[in-house]
C-alpha cells in the first residue's frame, strides 16, 4: 500500500521535478512512511476507472479516427495481454514494468522484433492518448524507443513465374483472380468486397474502400478485362460479388479461401511463399523500377504515409547501377 501511495504521488509530481528532485522525494516518502501503518479506506477512490474502462474509451477513440474493427480487436488483445501480465492499475504502471514485460513476451514466445516493436508502437498509443486525455500525469513509454529491426528483403513474383500461374490455371475465376490482385495492386481484403457493379470495364477501373474506410481509384490492364469478362459471362449464379466460391450455393469468396487457393497454386508449381499480399509488392517494385514518382504510386496503393510506401518498394541493383552511371557518371 506503501508503495502504491509513493507511485502515485511521484507520478503526480513527474512535470514539476527532475529526476533527482524526484528521487529525493521518494527516499523522503519512504523514511516519512515508514513508521505508519496504512490502511486503504473504502471510501478512498484512487482510480475512478478500471484497466478495462480505460481501454473502451481508447479504442471508442481510435473507432473515431476511424480504425477498423480488425485493427481495434488487434489493439484491444495487445493491452489486455499487458495488463494482465503487468498486473497493476494503468496509473501505477512505470517504463520498467513495460521495458520487463516486453523483454519476457519475447523470450517467452520466441517473438520478433518487429513483433515487439509492434506491440510497444500500440502500448505506446494508448498511454500518450492516456496523457493526452489527463488520466495519467506521463506515458511510461516514452522512454521506450523503437526496437531496431532488420532491413529483410522481401520477395516479389518474376514475370515468369506470374505467367507460369495463368498458364496453369483450370478456373476463369483463378486466372481472374490473378490478374487483377497483379496489374491493380488492391489488397486482398478490399478485392474480395468488391461487387459486380464496381468494375467500369469502359475506363478499366474500379472503386475500392481500403483501410479506415478510404474511398479509391485503381485501374487493370487490358488482359484483366478479358480475364474478368470471361469469368463473369460464364458464371450461372445472381451473386452481386465479384467473386464467388467454385461450388453451390455460390458464396462471396472470402480472403482465407483466396489465401488457400494461392498456397495451393504455390505447391502445385512449387513456387514458395504463394500469397495475396507479394502481388502488391510485386507491382509496387515493377512501378518503381519503371519509373512510375513515388507520390503517384503512393496513391495506387492507398497509403497515407509515403515511408509506408517505400517500404514496398525494392530497387533492383541493376538499376541503381545505371542510374549512377547517368547521374554520377
Amino acid at each position: 500500500m506503501k508503495k502504491a501511495i509513493i507511485t502515485e504521488i511521484t507520478q503526480q509530481m513527474l512535470p514539476y521535478l527532475n529526476n533527482m528532485e524526484l528521487e529525493q522525494l521518494q527516499k523522503v516518502l519512504k523514511v516519512t512512511l515508514a513508521d505508519y501503518e496504512i490502511h486503504k479506506s473504502a471510501k478512498i477512490e484512487i482510480d475512478n476507472f478500471s484497466n478495462l474502462k480505460y481501454i473502451e474509451l481508447f479504442l471508442s477513440a481510435k473507432r473515431v479516427e476511424g480504425c477498423s474493427e480488425k485493427t481495434l480487436k488487434y489493439y484491444k488483445t495487445t493491452i489486455e495481454t499487458m495488463f494482465e501480465s503487468i498486473n497493476k492499475a494503468v496509473k501505477h504502471i512505470i517504463t520498467d514494468d513495460l521495458r520487463d514485460y516486453l523483454t519476457n513476451h519475447q523470450k517467452e514466445r520466441n517473438s520478433s522484433r518487429v513483433t515487439i516493436d509492434n506491440i510497444r508502437r500500440i502500448l505506446s498509443s494508448f498511454f500518450a492518448w492516456l496523457e493526452d486525455e489527463d488520466y495519467i500525469v506521463k506515458s511510461p513509454v516514452r522512454r521506450i524507443h523503437k526496437v531496431k529491426t532488420g532491413a529483410n528483403i522481401k520477395e516479389t513474383y518474376s514475370d515468369e513465374t506470374l505467367e507460369l500461374m495463368r498458364d496453369k490455371c483450370t478456373e476463369l475465376r483463378d486466372l481472374a483472380m490473378i490478374d487483377i490482385l497483379a496489374s491493380t495492386g488492391m489488397r486482398v481484403g478490399e478485392m474480395v468486397l468488391l461487387n459486380r457493379e464496381d468494375i467500369n470495364f469502359t475506363e478499366r477501373e474500379c472503386v475500392v474502400f481500403g483501410k479506415g474506410d478510404k474511398e479509391r481509384i485503381v485501374y487493370f490492364d487490358a488482359r484483366t478485362k478479358i480475364h474478368l469478362q470471361n469469368y463473369l459471362e460464364s458464371r450461372k449464379d445472381f451473386n452481386s460479388a465479384l467473386f464467388v466460391s467454385l461450388k453451390a450455393p455460390y458464396g462471396r469468396l472470402q480472403i482465407s479461401g483466396v489465401e488457400q487457393r494461392l498456397r495451393n497454386f504455390g505447391r502445385k508449381l512449387n513456387i514458395p511463399k504463394v500469397h495475396p499480399h507479394k502481388f502488391r509488392r510485386t507491382l509496387a517494385t515493377m512501378a518503381i523500377d519503371k519509373g512510375m514518382p513515388i507520390e503517384q504510386l503512393q496513391r495506387l496503393l492507398g497509403h497515407s504515409r509515403i515511408d509506408t510506401t517505400l517500404q514496398y518498394a525494392m530497387v533492383k541493383q541493376s538499376n541503381v547501377k545505371i542510374a549512377h552511371r547517368k547521374f554520377i557518371g
